[in-house]
């Protein structure tokens, strides 16, 4: 829930919203001049400004431009009642987060109105790297692994360039909160920072969510009006899931990109937007490339620098890490104590495999947390939060893994360093090509794009280990 500031010289519309945003669990003030406004501003700032255009004394567009000049980061929705919203669209273009014609639809403006509240967290909110798990109240990146300490460097060379940036990685690893620390380190921080989840909207408004449109541009387009790209003129846009954006669409981008301007749906002048683009995406791009899903030219340009965020299971050593963390922060916010969490159930969590990563993670502390009623985390807590279907296969993995690693003790041991290197390599490589012989039922293409070598290439290794692909063919370690 939010702080809230309405402006407006009508008292009728302040009372109305007062009492709409108080149910709805805001903290509301109301002005009715752009002066008092300001006063209210410099006093305590709020999350969200709603504010009429036409004020008496100071005009919206003065306050407004006041507004930013003590808090550039406040989201500020615009109204008026005037067919012509030349005006609304001039404070837009100065930083506005959206304007709205009166009247407007309840549901409409309080969806709006969350959004706004979002992206004014989104700016405000610093993202914290690797700090404690107690030491921090606002969002954080965790961890100190290998993985996790080159994210750290990438961020730090790449946020104060205004490079593109493609952020990749798996569900749930973190990329909206590695694009704030881009922006919130960048020489743009204090300039608006809008996200668009690319899947979220509908293709058929997504285009006029980020370019805008003219007057008449198609049926219901009453009014100009301008997009996403234009409203973060000076700032950085995030567009998430950028591997699922229509291909209709990609060529505006890729003209953003190159140009620095846009069109508006019905319009055919360009106009200059100065923007920087991260994006992020959990696709394969590539893949998306071969069967013609996206445009390989907008892949070269987003991938000016490319920063992968590791999955959870890659980086193991952090679970502990981010599982105090998460008990924190929701003892916190849940206004529980925090009961601690024992090395037995950090060892069951460092056991899973979470496909979800740290969202499911997350997920998993805030419902043990629930389940512990106050006493320290155990296994059983952890198990009744992951449920049945996130079962430990990591152990199963770990007895595979060590099986292999006696098997090499044993081989070096034995071999005494008679070529016992070459000997082993060649006893893997001919296991790993029997297995995909295996799989393919002896189809030898098949089975070269499996290993991802060429054809010719596996015919040689299969003579080389004198293989008989007629015949299911299992090598293992003896």
């Amino acid at each position: 829930m939010g702080h809230i500031l309405v402006v407006d010289d009508d008292p009728q519309l302040r009372q109305s919203f007062e009492k709409l945003l108080t149910e709805e669990g805001h903290r509301v003030r109301t002005a009715a001049t752009g002066e008092a406004a300001l006063d209210m501003v410099r006093d305590a700032a709020p999350d969200l400004v709603i504010m009429d255009v036409r004020l008496p004394g100071q005009s919206g567009l003065e306050t407004f431009r006041a507004m930013h000049e003590i808090e550039p980061k406040l989201p500020v929705i615009i109204m008026t009642a005037y067919g012509t919203t030349e005006t609304a669209i001039e404070a837009t273009k100065l930083g506005a987060f959206e304007y709205v014609l009166k009247p407007f639809d309840i549901p409409d403006i309080l969806a709006l109105i969350a959004q706004a509240l979002d992206a004014g967290r989104f700016m405000r909110s610093r993202v914290e790297m690797n700090v404690p798990p107690d030491a921090t109240s606002g969002d954080a990146i965790i961890g100190n692994s290998k993985p996790m300490q080159e994210v750290y460097k990438a961020i730090g060379r790449v946020a104060p360039t205004d490079a593109t940036v493609l952020i990749r990685g798996e569900s749930g690893t973190g990329k909206e909160l590695v694009a704030r620390a881009i922006y919130q380190h960048s020489l743009r921080a204090d300039k608006p920072f809008l996200v668009i989840n690319c899947v979220a909207i509908p293709e058929t408004l997504l285009e006029s969510e980020l370019f805008g449109y003219e007057k008449g541009a198609f049926t219901g387009a009453v009014n100009r009006r301008v997009g996403k790209f234009e409203q973060a003129h000076g700032g950085t846009v995030f567009l998430d899931e950028i591997g699922d954006m229509p291909f209709s669409i990609q060529s505006k981008i890729l003209r953003l990109l190159q140009e620095k301007s846009i069109e508006r749906l019905g319009g055919r002048e360009p106009i200059p937007v100065d923007v920087r683009i991260i994006a992020a995406t959990n696709r394969d791009l590539e893949a998306a490339l071969a069967a013609g899903r996206f445009r390989e030219d907008l892949y070269y340009r987003l991938k000016v620098v490319t920063l992968w965020l590791p999955p959870l299971r890659v980086r193991v050593g952090d679970i502990s890490l981010l599982a105090e963390y998460f008990l924190a922060r929701f003892a916190r916010e849940m206004g529980f104590p925090n009961p601690g969490i024992t090395p037995e159930a950090k060892g069951m969590l460092n056991n899973c495999q979470w496909p979800g990563n740290v969202r499911e993670l997350a997920n998993a502390m805030q419902k043990a947390l629930i389940f512990s009623r106050g006493y320290p985390i155990h296994p059983e807590d952890i198990s009744r939060a992951i449920g049945s279907e996130a079962a430990p296969a990591r152990a199963d993995a770990d007895r595979t893994y060590e099986a292999i690693r006696q098997w090499v003790r044993q081989t070096l041991l034995n071999g005494s360093g008679n070529n016992v290197f070459e000997a082993s390599m060649d006893r893997f490589a001919s296991l790993v090509i029997s297995e995909a012989l295996d799989l393919t039922n002896g189809n030898r293409t098949r089975a070269a794009k499996l290993l991802g070598i060429s054809r010719p290439t596996l015919l040689s290794k299969i003579d080389r280990y004198r293989l008989k692909v007629e015949t299911s063919i299992r090598s293992e370690p003896s």
